[in-house]
């Protein structure tokens, strides 16, 4: 504990950010490969999802991770300072602890390695139970409400997005422009 009656010492928020770089190194590695090489199987077992669209590249693979890093860095940040009273800090750990649970469901449901599994279960799961913890422990009141948690997946959609728009080659035009 801090000392301070009602909050924690700013290495819990920090963790937050240090977890994540942990996990998504493993992401950077093996996503762009990984999203290649499982097309063809998951085409087979779930015909109808356009997995076209959702093969990454490496580049954007490393943008998306640099622009959600630069999400998480923020949210630890606000944790540090408020030490764990941050809203913004506190929806960014729920949404880290599902998104652990949401690899380990993918990769059941693939029935095999799925990028970000190992360190699910050894890095980000036991990093959000342990900071969710230490919060309870020094007394913050936890203020995540549901709603907070439904912004994870629009923030990855657009750090998606951003990440297809910036990495995304343009079509040259007969005259040299690019097309957009």
């Amino acid at each position: 504990m801090s000392g301070d009656s009602g909050r924690v010492p700013a290495g819990v928020a920090w963790g937050l950010l240090g977890a994540w770089v942990v996990h998504d190194a493993e992401e950077l590695v093996t996503m762009a490969r990984w999203t290649r090489e499982a097309r063809p199987l998951l085409e087979s077992r779930f015909p109808g999802v356009p997995w076209e669209r959702l093969e990454v590249s490496q580049a954007h693979a490393a943008t998306a991770i640099g622009l959600m890093g630069a999400v998480v860095a923020g949210a630890a940040a606000m944790g540090a300072r408020t030490g764990g009273h941050s809203p913004s800090f506190q929806a960014a750990l729920a949404g880290f602890g599902v998104h652990g649970m949401v690899h380990l469901a993918q990769a059941a449901l693939f029935r095999g390695y799925t990028p970000g599994v190992v360190t699910a279960p050894l890095v980000v799961l036991p990093y959000a139970v342990w900071a969710w913890r230490r919060l309870r422990a020094a007394g913050v009141p936890t203020t995540s409400k549901p709603s907070g948690l439904l912004a994870l997946p629009l923030v990855l959609a657009g750090v998606h997005a951003l990440a297809h728009a910036l990495t995304s080659r343009r079509r040259p035009s007969p005259q040299g422009r690019s097309l957009e």
